[in-house]
C-alpha cells in the first residue's frame, strides 16, 4: 500500500525516464501516506488513443468523478 496505476497514450520511455518518473511519484506519495518508500508500488498501463475513452475515460474519470482528485480539461 499505495499502489498506483498511470493510463497513457502508448508512449515509450527510457530508463532514465522511467526512474525519474518512478521517484516523483514515489516522493508525492510517501508525503501524502507519510509512509515507507518501499511500500509503494507503481505500473505504468499504456492505453491505445482509440480505446481510451471506453476503457479509461467513460469508466474511471466520469463515472467516477467522486473518485477524483484532479480533473482533465478535456
Amino acid at each position: 500500500m499505495p499502489h498506483l496505476t498511470v493510463k497513457h497514450f502508448p508512449k515509450s520511455l527510457t530508463p532514465d525516464q522511467r526512474a525519474e518518473l518512478a521517484a516523483a511519484l514515489t516522493a508525492a506519495v510517501q508525503k501524502a501516506f507519510a509512509c515507507d518508500e518501499g511500500v509503494v508500488s507503481i505500473a505504468l498501463h499504456p492505453v491505445d488513443p482509440d480505446l481510451w475513452d471506453e476503457q479509461v475515460y467513460r469508466p474511471e474519470i466520469t463515472d467516477r468523478r467522486d473518485a477524483l482528485i484532479k480533473t482533465p480539461d478535456y
